[in-house]
């Protein structure tokens, strides 16, 4: 590594570990657990399309034999599904390293989930909220463990308004959705982060985000579909940002990873910093508070 760009070369060995990735059947993070299997870990790959998710694990067995994968049915828009997951999860396994909260919506046309949530929000942060802490007591007892949250630059285009986060008395806009839904992955990541703080017990929580990166997340998107043509990289790597707040060791509690070139779209990952509005405390707390009650969940 003469130029010094932080790549998958960098992944320290992961034999013995088990990493957790949502949404692992395409995209992102199937790159991420392709390169984690190749480093020896054990990959889960939760996810909705179980047809879908054994391909891809069909594909990387194929490019690392011997690869430990495991392939198990999470829905994001279904909280008992979400419940039901980690059951099995707690059942399987004692351990959990590193959990990867990759799976994600974008831009599609206005619906609930199952528990009446606005679908992006729904299924791109409380779902996600649902399932770690579900999951935390197995992070908290596993050393060295962290919690990766994947954010997006569209978080800068959101601003949660409490009164409709389920978009029931506003016109639907879609970008808007997505955006607000990135926004509360960030306040989730930064407020987990000063909840845990640096105490002994982990985890550690980092979040990332891809830049513009050619994924199946698009399409709903004609524009965006159009536009990978000219602005997206492939995604090897738009991966490596989740990779370097996955396993970095240099990270610290809070960090954010993001492309270098740009405008943050393109490039090797580096620690960046997300806009004003996603370090509000306050909305922070709020969106916590709510969180707990729409989900059921209390940390």
């Amino acid at each position: 590594m003469s130029n010094g760009n932080w790549n998958s070369d960098n992944v320290p060995d992961q034999a013995g570990r088990v990493v957790l990735i949502t949404g692992a059947s395409s995209g992102i993070g199937k790159e991420a657990a392709r390169v984690i299997a190749g480093k020896g870990g054990r990959v889960v790959i939760a996810a909705r399309n179980m047809d879908k998710a054994n391909r891809a694990a069909e594909d990387i067995r194929r490019q690392s034999p011997g690869a430990e994968i495991a392939v198990r049915q999470l829905d994001l828009s279904d909280l008992q599904s979400v419940s039901a997951f980690a059951d099995a999860f707690s059942k399987e396994y004692d351990r959990l390293d590193v959990l990867i909260n990759n799976a994600g919506i974008m831009m599609c046309p206005y619906a609930k989930t199952k528990d009446g949530f606005e679908i992006q929000m729904g299924t791109n942060h409380l779902g996600h909220f649902a399932l770690t802490g579900h999951l935390l007591p197995f992070l908290k007892q596993t050393r060295d463990s962290r919690i990766v949250n994947l954010a997006s630059i569209a978080h800068k285009g959101g601003n949660l308004d409490f009164s409709d986060l389920n978009w029931e008395t506003r016109p639907y806009k879609t970008m808007k959705a997505y955006s607000d839904s990135k926004l509360a992955n960030l306040y989730f990541s930064y407020h987990l982060a000063s909840k845990l703080g640096n105490g002994e017990d982990g985890p550690l929580v980092t979040a990332a985000h891809p830049g513009w990166t050619a994924t199946d997340l698009q399409r709903h998107s004609g524009v965006a579909g159009f536009l990978n043509n000219f602005f997206a990289q492939g995604v090897e790597m738009g991966t490596l940002p989740t990779l370097r707040a996955a396993f970095d060791e240099n990270a610290r509690q809070g960090d954010y990873f993001g492309p270098v070139n740009f405008f943050e779209m393109r490039g090797y990952p580096v620690k960046t910093k997300s806009n004003a509005r996603s370090h509000d405390t306050g909305a922070a707390q709020k969106l916590w508070d709510v969180s707990e009650k729409m989900t059921g969940i209390s940390y």
